[in-house]
């Protein structure tokens, strides 16, 4: 990846022998790497076995999980934060385990709107519950940095599964909650 980092950079017109690109080429592979590490994850392994017995049968809501991903079409960042509820059947996720399985589709080349999805199909698929919603708010770089260059847009995604989707009042408890949030 070094090799090509450094063609890249002959290729905009710099010189990647320069004191101060030196090491870039090395440098930006590493984090190329860290930003997409992603790939290198299972759903199995993120979890690990982190599923415990619960009656509960209320909603569970972790709000605010910072995300940062790659527009995979620009290959620019987009950040925001992901909000995901669902409601259990039988047997509830660790908390820190909802953070991570949205780490490990962000921490891919995406699209909000597939990422979305992603993360509220694996967490129905791994906790079994009556329904997952999830909603991600997110600013891209690639409509802020370049093209359109609007720097206040932000973009809404959300994904309702199973009672999310087929019971209204669930879905808005679910909304009505994140409206809630402190500082909002």
């Amino acid at each position: 990846m070094e090799a090509h980092w450094r063609s890249i950079i002959e290729h905009i017109g710099e010189d990647p022998s320069r004191p101060g690109l030196l090491d870039t080429p090395k440098r930006a592979a590493t984090a190329f790497e860290f930003l997409t590490r992603g790939y290198n994850q299972a759903l199995s392994d993120v979890v690990n076995d982190a599923l415990f017995p619960s009656d509960s049968s209320e909603m569970v809501l972790v709000q605010d999980i910072e995300l940062y991903s790659l527009c995979e079409h620009h290959l620019l960042p987009f950040v925001g934060r992901c909000h995901v509820a669902y409601l259990p059947e039988g047997q509830v996720l660790g908390l820190s385990k909802v953070a991570r399985i949205v780490d490990m589709f962000a921490r891919r080349l995406q699209i909000q709107e597939q990422l979305t999805v992603q993360i509220a199909e694996s967490i129905r698929e791994v906790t079994g519950a009556q329904g997952v919603g999830v909603n991600i708010e997110a600013e891209h770089m690639c409509m802020m940095m370049r093209g359109v260059e609007k720097q206040n847009s932000v973009t809404k995604t959300s994904a309702m599964l199973g009672t999310f989707r087929s019971d209204a009042r669930t879905r808005e408890e679910f909304l009505a909650l994140l409206q809630l949030r402190p500082g909002r």
